[in-house]
């Protein structure tokens, strides 16, 4: 089967790419869920439409990638949240909380989609996440978490 993808799909590809999948997989998860749409002619301006978006999102070159790298590795991010006597925090901080904070604290722009958090966030103190800027350069950045 024939598709081609509307978001970014783990292992399989980026948003516009043409992927060839076995008919069940594509029949009952990517279509149902509109990661991907059928591959017809008629959907080449699709795809273009898809990849310009993308292309404005997306860090262009490996040096723009290292230069974004190490301006997140030099940034100092604070995060204020709810928090109980203990330091224990009422939920968890998800990857828009931290993008939102990089933001605000200087630093570029982000796609939660690109933060990748190991454990969850639940606790105050310094946490480290990690960046996947290029499909070459991950960044790291710490992350310290404040009662407010």
């Amino acid at each position: 089967m024939k598709l081609i993808l509307t978001t970014e799909v783990s292992g399989l590809g980026a948003p516009g790419d043409i992927v060839e999948v076995k008919n069940g997989y594509g029949r009952n998860y990517l279509i149902p869920r509109q990661y991907a749409i059928l591959w017809t002619r008629g959907a080449e301006t699709q795809i273009a439409s898809i990849k310009k978006a993308r292309d404005a999102r997306e860090i262009r070159d490996l040096g723009t990638a290292k230069e974004v790298a190490g301006q997140l590795g030099a940034l100092k991010v604070k995060l204020k949240t709810k928090a109980g006597a203990s330091g224990r925090l009422f939920g968890s901080i998800t990857t828009g909380d931290i993008a939102d904070a990089v933001k605000a604290a200087g630093g570029p722009t982000l796609d939660r989609r690109r933060i990748v958090i190991d454990n969850a966030i639940k606790t105050t103190g310094t946490h480290r996440v990690s960046v996947k800027l290029h499909p070459e350069v991950a960044a790291a950045v710490d992350i310290e978490v404040l009662a407010g």
